[in-house]
């Protein structure tokens, strides 16, 4: 099927910010309900999207919720999974395990010198350090964003990962890409994944806690 421009605004908003009403999609669209619902039908008939089970609100009416199946997720690249699926296993095989665990190491030092010269190139308080990071993840298609929470803590979020398929076959990219995220800034706050998309969560999602909060 060939995703119109609205219909990928509709993916996009339901990847970004999880499952949405047809009003919510049609104000943030600036669409009538029953464009939006074109739509949706659309991209339900290819299996893109999917109705959760009614939601009850304390009053009213039950809500229905849209929400991306397992295709309309892989609507968003996994940049070359297989052959990065492929490339994994071999390294497994001729190296070991811990062959496989000092790639990935390696290759997240050299991320993190590239960040961290991004970042200090940047320089700034907290926030202007975590935006450059967010930006720079967005870059490799993460589709980063930065949130200020209300207690002063911040969230990083990452609605989608290019490389999934990698991580599913090892996790330590994962457990590699949190400790360089806490490494990068060890000297300005605490970070913890409090999402994880391995996990069935349907993004990663790290709280950042700045140092002058935990030392109160």
């Amino acid at each position: 099927m060939e995703v119109s421009k609205s219909q990928q605004q509709i993916l996009h908003i339901l990847k970004t910010r999880g499952p949405q009403t047809v009003k919510v999609l049609a104000k943030q669209l600036d669409m009538t309900t029953m464009g939006i619902r074109q739509h949706l039908a659309d991209l339900y008939s290819s299996e893109y999207i999917e109705q959760t089970e009614q939601e009850r609100q304390t009053r009213g009416r039950p809500v229905h919720l849209w929400k991306l199946t397992k295709q309309g997720h892989q609507h968003f690249p996994d940049t070359h999974s297989q052959v990065t699926v492929e490339l994994i296993a071999s390294v497994r095989e001729t190296f070991g395990e811990q062959g496989l665990v000092q790639l990935i190491a390696n290759r997240a030092s050299h991320t993190r010198a590239t960040y961290d010269k991004e970042i200090e190139r940047v320089g700034g308080e907290l926030q202007q350090r975590l935006q450059t990071l967010s930006q720079l993840r967005s870059e490799e298609g993460y589709m980063a964003e930065l949130r200020m929470l209300p207690n002063g803590e911040w969230l990083l979020v990452e609605n989608h990962c290019p490389i999934c398929a990698a991580a599913q076959s090892c996790q330590q990219f994962c457990s590699s890409e949190l400790e360089m995220f806490q490494e990068l800034f060890s000297d300005y706050a605490s970070i913890h994944r409090v999402d994880h998309l391995l996990a069935g969560a349907r993004r990663c999602a790290y709280k950042i806690t700045p140092h002058s909060q935990t030392s109160t």
